[in-house]
């Protein structure tokens, strides 16, 4: 186990926190990996009956690890790898037959918003400050978190999302679909919401999670391999190496679209 997550169980409810508190929980490759594996031993895990995801400290997460992109997502083809890895991450959260809530306080941007958005519900307090901001960092979001996105926050707002790169404090991210309930205390509302739904039946639970998840996820008309095109092109972009310049030179980014 990674000391960068932090499992504790109590009563059949796992809680999962991010725990890198003095870099504001900021997601390595190894955690994305780490988490994807923890959730898929909790499938099988009759003992667990719910899940609360956190983060350590004052945040839930600032997202992926931006200062390791130079060694691991710095092409086309590392970047197809990392999305892999991030979707399995992903996946194992949604797919886990059993109630999921991210407790959420601080920044919850960008790869934190991932997962977030993975769980089935998002509890916060009123310091939660929740966005994507691909579009400053010249990055396509992956299909399965765009399809996330839309299914919680409609097509309007998840344009607005993505277009901008907004942070959105507690209220406003409620409004558009973001969080679904504000508290004083989102970890303890979070576990008294979760010991209440692992009190009832885990095959109805499991059912209507499959059934629900299909439904809002299904592709329709969408093209996958025109996405997957348009996420490589970003991938291989100097838009995405200026981002990441910008980002640990702490100033504006100039994009030119290529």
């Amino acid at each position: 186990m990674l000391e960068e997550i932090d499992i504790k169980r109590r009563d059949g409810i796992a809680h999962v926190a991010l725990n890198r508190p003095a870099l504001r929980n900021a997601v390595t490759l190894a955690m994305w990996r780490e988490l994807a594996e923890t959730f898929s031993r909790f499938a099988a895990d009759r003992e667990v009956r719910a899940v609360v995801l956190t983060g350590e400290g004052t945040d839930f997460s600032v997202g992926a690890d931006i200062s390791e992109f130079d060694a691991i997502r710095n092409d086309r083809q590392q970047s197809a790898d990392y999305e892999v890895a991030v979707d399995a991450c992903s996946g194992a959260i949604a797919g886990l037959g059993k109630p999921v809530v991210a407790a959420i306080s601080g920044y919850c941007l960008g790869g934190g918003c991932h997962l977030a958005l993975a769980c089935d519900f998002r509890f916060a307090d009123r310091t939660a400050m929740v966005g994507i901001p691909a579009a400053k960092l010249s990055i396509v979001y992956g299909v399965r978190s765009v399809q996330r996105l839309a299914a919680l926050a409609g097509i309007a707002n998840a344009k607005r999302i993505l277009y901008s790169g907004d942070r959105y404090p507690a209220e406003q991210a409620r409004s558009i679909g973001l969080i679904d309930e504000i508290h004083d205390d989102a970890r303890l509302a979070a576990a008294q919401f979760v010991e209440r739904l692992a009190a009832n039946a885990p095959l109805s639970i499991s059912g209507a999670k499959f059934m629900l998840n299909g439904l809002s996820m299904g592709l329709g008309a969408l093209d996958l391999t025109a996405a997957q095109q348009l996420i490589d092109a970003a991938s291989d972009s100097e838009d995405f190496r200026e981002g990441r310049r910008a980002f640990a030179e702490k100033r504006p980014p100039r994009f030119r679209g290529e």
